[in-house]
């Protein structure tokens, strides 16, 4: 316990960055993702074949080959970004297809009717996603957008194979310095669940919010 509470500010600095991580990549992630699930229920051939080659590229290469894709190959061909905000573009985009799919059940959960009665009133196949079927989309998918999330945290941990300094990179130079790795990874255990499982209790919140009765 010594090694935890000698290195506690060491390592709340690295929860706080795995949070912030979590947070942006959240973001990125749900808002490029919506926008592949869109294509992926598009009418138009090329962005339903755009869409589904998005989701099948990232879903099966694995996040830590992207990771070190985009952190040591993009310099070589003059793409540079600082290696913080690298990992927030790399775990969105892979997330992206994840939380495209949880998007798509959404928009399929929909009833077909909604759109045709958006279109019969004037508005056009963009309008009525953005403005009938992917709210209601949304509402529907909490909780599977939920679970994509804590995948998301945890996927955070792999970030530090490649020097982004987080709770995972926090806690193996706590055991370097320390040499106590039960006490330190266990210590940052309970903190990657105590983050999980409040999300998880947010989104069982969000969900009995905005529950659609049907």
């Amino acid at each position: 316990m010594s090694a935890l509470t000698h290195h506690l500010p060491q390592l709340v600095d690295g929860l706080l960055s795995t949070c912030l991580l979590m947070l942006l990549s959240l973001v990125g992630a749900l808002a490029i993702g919506v926008l592949v699930a869109a294509a992926r229920v598009s009418p138009v051939a090329s962005l339903r074949a755009a869409g589904t080659a998005y989701v099948e590229l990232f879903q099966n290469v694995p996040l830590l080959v992207w990771l070190l894709l985009f952190v040591f190959a993009l310099p070589e061909v003059g793409v540079i970004f600082p290696l913080f905000s690298t990992a927030v573009i790399t775990l969105a985009l892979y997330e992206a297809s994840y939380m495209a799919e949880a998007v798509r059940s959404g928009i399929n959960s929909v009833g077909r009717g909604q759109a045709e009665a958006a279109r019969s009133i004037g508005l056009t196949t963009t309008q009525a996603l953005r403005y009938v079927v992917v709210p209601q989309a949304l509402r529907a998918v909490v909780q599977p957008v939920g679970n994509v999330t804590i995948a998301l945290t945890m996927n955070t941990s792999l970030a530090a194979a490649v020097g982004v300094v987080e709770l995972t990179h926090a806690a193996n130079e706590v055991n370097l310095a320390e040499a106590q790795p039960i006490p330190v990874f266990v210590g940052a255990g309970l903190a990657y669940m105590a983050v999980t499982l409040t999300i998880g209790l947010a989104t069982g919140y969000i969900e009995r919010k905005v529950a659609i009765v049907r």
